[in-house]
């Protein structure tokens, strides 16, 4: 297990994803659960949702993506498309988030003085899950990916997975066997992003 610091410069988007992962989906369910329990969130407000979604629950995401890419992109563009969409379900598995917004309309209700801050403490909170379950699994030896397919794909996504109309999609986590490693990306000088002063 690498240290804190070492696991987050690690983590990296990988794009080239297989089946045979290194781990056993028993370990990732345990990862997801604590991590989702133990992140934490303004107010505890617990806000995010999350579906973990392996196998052909994993397969059906996918499917549902492509089927409605199908509608909007136009037929001579489809092709670079659906490779993308088959490079996703090429993976293990897929992390659903959402947020339950009737938590946070109560919590807004509950303290008015900080009502218009929720939603983008809550958004902030989903992020922070988000990076530590990714952060995780790639310390678990995983490749993962995160997307953006909503709010196309949110209504089908919802009725397959039984979830509550109070759940808000905001992102698809795809994970897998890692088959190659990321390729390097600039950073910006750092002292462009920290001042400091001391």
């Amino acid at each position: 297990m690498k240290c804190l610091q070492e696991a987050v410069i690690h983590r990296r988007t990988n794009y080239a994803l297989g089946k045979n992962i290194p781990v056993l989906p028993s370990q990732i369910i345990a990862a997801v659960e604590r991590m989702t329990k133990e992140t934490p969130s303004p107010f505890n407000i617990q806000s995010a949702r999350v579906v973990l979604a392996m196998e052909e629950h994993h397969n059906k995401i996918w499917n549902i993506t492509k089927e409605a890419l199908k509608k909007i992109v136009p037929a001579d563009k489809f092709a670079g498309t659906e490779t993308k969409i088959n490079s996703f379900a090429a993976g293990y598995g897929t992390i659903l988030y959402f947020e339950e917004t009737n938590t946070v309309k109560d919590m807004q209700k509950k303290f008015p003085l900080y009502a218009d801050n929720f939603p983008l403490w809550a958004s902030q909170a989903n992020g922070m899950l988000q990076f530590a379950i990714w952060t995780i699994l790639d310390n678990m030896g995983l490749g993962v990916n995160l997307q953006h397919y909503n709010p196309l794909i949110d209504d089908e996504i919802k009725k397959y997975f039984k979830v509550p109309d109070s759940w808000t999609l905001v992102a698809e986590m795809v994970f897998g066997e890692l088959l190659e490693p990321a390729k390097p990306i600039e950073k910006l000088p750092i002292d462009e992003r920290v001042k400091v002063f001391r």
